[in-house]
C-alpha cells in the first residue's frame, strides 16, 4: 500500500460532493489517498492497482510523448473534463506561450492569431473522407478540418461507449491515441500499455461527475431525474419526462440521458445515439460550409450533394443519410460540465442551448413555439442535471 490512505477524509475530491456511504453500499469500503488525490475502493487498493493509477495519473497529467508541450489535461481539466473559453483566455492572459496555444489550433492553423480558440473554445478536428465522399472545389483533398468544442471527460469514459462528437473512436484506447497524433505532435509513439493506462485512469473515481453516475458504473441503479424543488424546475422536469410531450426526453432518454426513445417523431429507433438538432444547418459560429459530393450506388454519374459546415457522422459512415447528424450528450452532469455546448462550441450558456431548441423546435414537423416562460423553466431544471 502506498500512500496516506483515510476513511474519514472529508468525501470531497476536485469539488465533487459526494456521499461515500451511499457508494460504500455499491462498492464496498471507500478510502481517501492523499498521494493518488482520490478515492479508491479498499478492495482494490493493493500494490499493483495503485501503481497502475500513479502511471495512469501521470501519463494523464504530464506526459508530452515528446511534443509539443500538451498533455491530455491540457484541454481535459479535472474539474469539468474540458476548457472554456473564460478558461482559455485566462490562460492567455496569464501566458501566452501555455501549450494550448500551438499552431494547429490557431485561427488558420498556422499560429498568427487565437481568436477563435479564445473566444469560441474550438479546436481544429481533421476528418478523414471516406473513399466514397469527395470535397467538390478540391477533389484531391482527402482531410477536412473543421472547428469544433473540447469534448469532456466526465462520466463518457465508463458510462459511454460512443467516443467523440461523431463517433470515430472505437474505444479509450484508441481514443486516447488518436488526440495525442491529432493535438500533441509527439516526437514519439505511445506503447498500447500507455494507451491501456491512460484509459483506465479516465475511469477512476474523479472522472464521475456525481455520486450516482459513480454508483451507477459500478452496478448500482441508474441515476434518477431530479423532482425539482422550484416552481419553474418541476415544470421544466416534464420536458424530459418520457412521453409524447416531454420533447426534451425524445433525444435524452435512457438512465444517461442520451438516447432517442419510442416518442421522437422522426424515423429513429429507440435508443439511437446519433441524431440532428439543426447544429451545423443553423452554423451560427459562421464556420466555412463545404460542398461533399458522396457516390451514388444507383448511378455513379449523379453523386448526392450535401452541403455542410460538418457534416458529423456521415464522414465516418459514408452515408449522406447521416448528414449533419451527431453524438447525443448526457445530461447527466451537465451543470458540472458547464458550457460551451453543441459540437461547435456555438452554446456559451443553457440559456443559450434553450434559445437554440426553441428555434429548432419551431421548425417542422414540431411547429412548437416556446413561451419565454418555458425557456425559463426548461434552463432551470437542465442547472439540476
Amino acid at each position: 500500500m502506498v500512500g496516506g490512505c483515510d476513511e474519514a477524509a472529508s468525501p470531497e475530491v476536485d469539488g465533487l460532493e459526494l456521499d461515500i456511504e451511499a457508494a460504500e453500499e455499491v462498492v464496498g469500503p471507500m478510502a481517501y489517498d492523499e498521494d493518488l488525490d482520490d478515492y479508491v475502493a479498499v478492495g482494490d487498493y493493493d500494490e499493483g492497482k495503485v501503481l497502475n493509477y500513479i502511471k495512469g495519473k501521470h501519463l494523464f497529467e504530464k506526459e508530452t510523448f515528446d511534443g509539443n508541450g500538451r498533455t491530455c489535461v491540457t484541454c481535459h481539466t479535472r474539474e469539468t473534463g474540458k476548457l472554456s473559453p473564460d478558461e482559455i483566455q485566462a490562460l492567455w492572459d496569464e501566458d501566452p506561450s501555455h501549450p494550448i496555444f500551438r499552431a494547429l489550433d490557431s485561427d488558420e492553423g498556422l499560429g498568427a492569431s487565437y481568436d477563435r480558440l479564445r473566444t469560441m473554445g474550438t479546436i481544429r478536428v481533421g476528418v478523414d473522407l471516406p473513399d466514397n465522399v469527395t470535397l467538390v472545389d478540391d477533389p484531391n483533398q482527402r482531410k477536412v478540418v473543421f472547428n469544433r468544442g473540447i469534448p469532456s471527460t466526465l462520466d463518457t469514459p465508463a458510462l459511454d461507449p460512443v467516443l467523440m462528437y461523431d463517433g470515430r473512436q472505437p474505444d479509450l484506447a484508441s481514443q486516447a491515441n488518436g488526440a495525442i497524433h491529432d493535438h500533441a505532435a509527439p516526437g514519439r509513439e505511445p506503447s498500447a500499455e500507455e494507451l491501456d493506462l491512460i484509459a483506465a485512469f479516465q475511469q477512476t473515481f474523479s472522472f464521475y461527475s456525481s455520486i450516482r453516475t459513480f454508483i451507477y458504473a459500478k452496478g448500482g441503479p441508474a441515476p434518477h431525474l431530479p423532482q425539482g424543488k422550484t416552481e419553474s424546475e418541476k415544470r421544466g422536469r416534464e420536458w424530459f419526462v418520457d412521453s409524447p410531450t416531454g420533447l426534451c426526453s425524445h433525444c435524452h432518454s435512457g438512465p444517461m440521458l442520451n438516447q432517442t426513445n419510442e416518442f421522437l417523431f422522426l424515423p429513429l429507433a429507440p435508443g439511437s445515439r446519433f441524431v440532428s438538432v439543426a447544429v451545423s444547418e443553423f452554423n451560427t459560429p459562421q464556420n466555412p460550409v463545404y460542398t461533399f459530393a458522396f457516390a451514388n450506388p444507383e448511378d455513379p454519374n449523379d453523386p448526392i450533394l450535401v452541403q455542410s459546415a460538418d457534416p458529423g457522422r456521415a464522414l465516418i459512415t459514408g452515408d449522406p443519410a447521416d448528414a449533419n447528424t451527431f453524438k447525443i450528450p448526457s445530461l447527466r452532469g451537465l451543470s458540472k460540465r458547464g458550457g460551451p455546448y453543441f459540437h461547435d462550441a456555438s452554446a456559451k450558456t443553457l440559456e443559450d442551448v434553450t434559445d437554440h431548441y426553441a428555434a429548432y423546435f419551431a421548425l417542422p414537423p414540431a411547429n412548437l413555439v416556446l413561451t419565454e416562460q418555458e425557456k425559463a423553466d426548461i434552463t432551470a431544471y437542465m442547472k439540476l442535471l
